[in-house]
């Protein structure tokens, strides 16, 4: 009978440790579409696809979701390729410069987990207090969040109601301070809107529809072509 030489011995254990993350990786499978909308790996709709840190949520009527540690926003697109999703931001409460997810302080996300803000975004508080101006945010006459609120109240946008609440502010998110969370409250800001690569010089007819962008970091494994 042969003897296993000590060579072999000695690359034994790393054979085993190479087939086990060979496994590992070919059990990563791509989530089924949901609805209409693909849903590329690592994000995961369910237990036994894509990779569990990425999860999202795939609801009965085939819409996405994504959850902060304090709610639950609408998937509105996915980028597979630059590995950035965009959700939308909570409406306003009726008739106010209020948004809905003032109750939990608005978006949250778990540091821990592989999301984060991008910096594409540009933010708009809105009805905020009087202290913002002691802020490094643009609360000038000539930020942003003026015109947006003019050409809200001019097109019936819900926004509109923001021009009885006369401060606001903008600022580009994605720094330290802004990477996981968009803070709404009381004794700050009652109200924001976030836009992705906003042309701030074209009319607000013309801006895109309020979303939040954020990505997510590249997972451990991939799955194999084919999904």
């Amino acid at each position: 009978m042969a003897v296993p030489s000590d060579s072999f011995r000695r690359l034994f254990p790393a054979l085993l440790l190479l087939l086990a993350f060979s496994g590992n990786a070919l059990s990563a499978r791509q989530c089924a579409d949901c609805g209409s909308t693909s849903v590329p790996y690592p994000l995961s709709t369910a237990p036994d696809c894509g990779d569990p840190r990425y999860k999202i949520r795939c609801n009965s009527t085939g819409n996405l979701f994504f959850d902060t540690l304090n709610n639950t926003y609408a998937i509105s697109s996915i980028d597979p390729d630059s590995k950035r999703l965009m959700i939308e931001p909570a409406p306003f409460l009726p008739h106010t410069c209020v948004t809905e997810d003032i109750s939990t302080g608005g978006i949250l996300l778990n540091s821990s987990l592989p999301f984060n803000i991008t910096g594409s975004n540009t933010i708009l508080y809105l009805n905020c207090t009087d202290a913002l101006f002691n802020s490094p945010l643009n609360c000038s006459s000539d930020s942003a969040c003026h015109a947006y609120i003019n050409g809200s109240l001019n097109a019936g946008n819900p926004a509109g109601a923001c021009s009885k609440e006369p401060v606001c502010c903008s600022f580009k998110a994605g720094g330290s301070t802004t990477a996981h969370r968009i803070r709404v409250r009381t004794s700050g800001c009652r109200a924001y809107r976030a836009f992705v690569n906003l042309d701030e010089s074209l009319p607000v007819g013309q801006w895109p529809a309020p979303a939040l962008e954020l990505e997510w970091a590249s997972s451990a494994a991939e799955p194999p072509n084919g999904g």
